[in-house]
């Protein structure tokens, strides 16, 4: 019940996954990143475990071609799973289980790769894959969003969506964006919004991490902690 797209920014090495889906908190549970070593999405009877285990194995240096045979070969289940990677040249790969009841696929671009299940059509996917490779004149985060928009108007889902998510790394160990609406009608929209009021602070969040005296003081009554 989910489409999603990974992709690998060329110019900056960030790794970042825009997803949505009709079922509560996707972000909980399909996309998972890690800096400096790729992204991968677990999808479809979601195995969250598959998540981890397949960034441990592309930091240990596997493809993401390798990574998602071994995560399926591994897999208790492999039938029902829909898997996809992104390593850290850019590589990708999917696998979507022979037995997911619903119209599924992916389409794999360059540095990006999108699944997708329960969808209208075959051609979700491929969409989100267009509509990125399409906006390279974008930051980032915006060519994740327009690729949840594109899959969403190529046909999106059978059912109408709830949830959606935003999540991005660059070079610190932990989310340079980790955005997501866990419930609510038109989440991608909701999950836009969210990215226009967190944007201007990204940096903020970083400095007072790395360096809290370069912090400057703000005026408002509350300041992000």
């Amino acid at each position: 019940m989910t489409f999603s797209l990974i992709a690998r920014d060329e110019a900056t090495g960030m790794f970042g996954i825009g997803i949505t889906t009709s079922s509560i908190a996707v972000g909980n549970r399909c996309p998972w990143a890690r800096a400096r070593v790729g992204a991968v999405t677990s999808q479809h009877r979601s195995d969250i475990r598959l998540g981890p285990k397949g960034l441990d194995l592309l930091e240990q240096g596997l493809s993401a071609e390798e990574t998602v045979k071994r995560l399926i070969d591994e897999s208790e289940f492999p039938d029902q799973r829909q898997v996809a990677a992104i390593d850290r040249n850019g590589g990708t790969a999917f696998y979507c289980g022979p037995k997911i009841p619903s119209i599924n696929s992916g389409y794999q671009g360059r540095n990006c790769v999108s699944t997708g299940n329960v969808i209208a059509n075959a051609d979700v996917p491929k969409a989100m894959v267009k509509a990125y490779e399409a906006s390279l004149d974008l930051e980032f985060a915006e060519r994740l969003l327009a690729a949840i928009d594109a899959g969403l108007a190529a046909g999106g889902e059978t059912q109408p969506l709830y949830s959606a998510a935003l999540l991005i790394v660059d070079e610190q160990d932990w989310p340079l964006v980790d955005l997501r609406v866990d419930y609510e009608a038109s989440p991608e929209k909701k999950l836009r919004a969210l990215w226009e009021t967190y944007k201007p602070q990204t940096q903020h969040f970083i400095t007072q991490v790395l360096r809290p005296n370069d912090v400057k003081p703000s005026v408002r009554a509350t300041e992000p902690s």
